[in-house]
């Protein structure tokens, strides 16, 4: 009897052991540590900002916690001397493209000085009157989306200026990928300033570090760059951003298939511009590839007459689909039906070779090579951009 009541002491302890270590495995499993921006690291920046005089490179996107960065450093009395804003604005409502003068933020009636208007640099005689500038906004990991384009001018003029500049790191949606051509010096441009590939998987406080690192300034004078990394992140974690980064990127899908079907905006063809679904669908008045419908109206964020205004499209609904990196099939597909009809699908062709950094994308899909044929002639300069980026990573690699 003794023995028995042993051997049952003994299964119930070992029962309660296994018990205890799947509850133990599975809290592990499931809870993540919380990921902080390098904005709401605010002891990490705030000690440099005291008593100096303060420009802001921000928008939308750019808030610790609830509140916007203008309003909790106003709050902390930093001096604000000015707001540089970038594409869409210091408030993310203007169009694509839309150029915007400088003027006076009507709720702080501090100074915003325009990064897309007549000018993309601010003067010397403007950054004389700082002391140090802050760069806080959100990114997609893509080469054409045009705020890492503003940071690099940031960059060069606070170097010019001997101007301290802090990035506040921010994860990157796109940030598993590293995907699409390295950017040629020729097709260098406002969307593509950098020999970095389409996705580059980096953050921006990463790129910033590799710019000064790889002498992309142009400027014979050294940046004070200080970086506030993000808190527990990984490139490879799933990030939905809390606040849409342009008009026309509502939502984490749009964002994911953004790299893929920007390569349209130099086509005939609409991705939903006009639309409650910009970036997730395709389609076409005249020629199509499938029968779900949509008609491109005027809406916020795309006010300036979005492509075949009010005409109904035919085309495809991207909506439910799983999108990962840079898909090369959507634009093959639709190239093909265009040709089948011997109508132009490139009628923009330098915008579209602007977009991929080369002219090789746009030939190789003119000459019938596959989406696998033309990745794999970019994979040598992938090898060597991962290669070069490396000494400049904040988190740990997965490429």
């Amino acid at each position: 009897m003794v023995n028995k009541l042993t051997v049952l002491i003994k299964v119930i302890m070992l029962f309660i052991s296994i018990s205890s270590s799947f509850l133990s495995l599975s809290v592990t499993a499931t809870t993540q540590p919380t990921l902080t921006v390098g904005a709401e690291r605010v002891s990490q920046y705030l000690p440099k900002l005291a008593g100096k005089r303060v420009a802001l490179v921000v928008n939308q996107t750019s808030t610790v916690f609830d509140e916007h960065l203008v309003d909790v450093l106003l709050k902390e009395k930093i001096n604000i001397q000015m707001i540089f804003a970038p594409e869409h604005g210091f408030r993310g409502k203007r169009d694509a493209g839309e150029k915007f003068a400088s003027s006076i933020d009507t709720t702080t009636c501090i100074p915003l000085v325009s990064l897309y208007g007549n000018n993309r640099k601010p003067s010397l005689s403007t950054m004389k009157k700082l002391d140090v500038i802050v760069f806080d906004i959100q990114d997609v990991g893509v080469r054409f989306y045009t705020y890492i384009s503003t940071m690099h001018y940031m960059m060069e003029a606070a170097a010019d200026a001997g101007v301290e500049f802090i990035v506040l790191d921010r994860p990157n949606p796109n940030g598993a990928y590293i995907d699409g051509p390295v950017l040629e010096v020729e097709f260098q441009s406002f969307v593509g300033m950098h020999p970095i590939p389409l996705l580059h998987g980096l953050t921006v406080a990463e790129l910033a570090q590799m710019i000064k690192g790889e002498n992309w300034l142009t400027t014979e004078k050294n940046l004070a760059l200080t970086v506030v990394k993000v808190k527990n992140y990984q490139r490879d974690l799933a990030y939905n951003l809390p606040i849409k980064p342009s008009p026309n990127l509502p939502n984490a899908h749009a964002i994911a298939l953004y790299p893929s079907l920007a390569f349209f905006e130099a086509t005939p063809v609409s991705i939903g511009r006009g639309t409650p679904f910009p970036f997730e669908v395709i389609g076409h008045d005249n020629i199509n590839r499938g029968s779900f419908s949509f008609t491109p109206v005027v809406t916020p964020g795309a006010a300036s007459k979005p492509k075949l205004l009010n005409k109904k499209l035919y085309g495809e609904d991207l909506r439910h689909i799983v999108s990962q990196g840079l898909d090369l099939d959507f634009i093959i597909r639709w190239y093909k039906a265009f040709a089948e009809k011997e109508v132009v699908f490139f009628n923009s062709p330098k915008f579209m070779d602007k977009l991929a950094g080369t002219d090789k994308l746009r030939k190789a899909i003119i000459s019938g090579h596959s989406a696998e044929q033309i990745k794999q002639s970019w994979q040598a300069d992938l090898e060597a951009f991962k290669r070069k980026r490396r000494p400049y990573l904040l988190y740990p690699d997965i490429n």
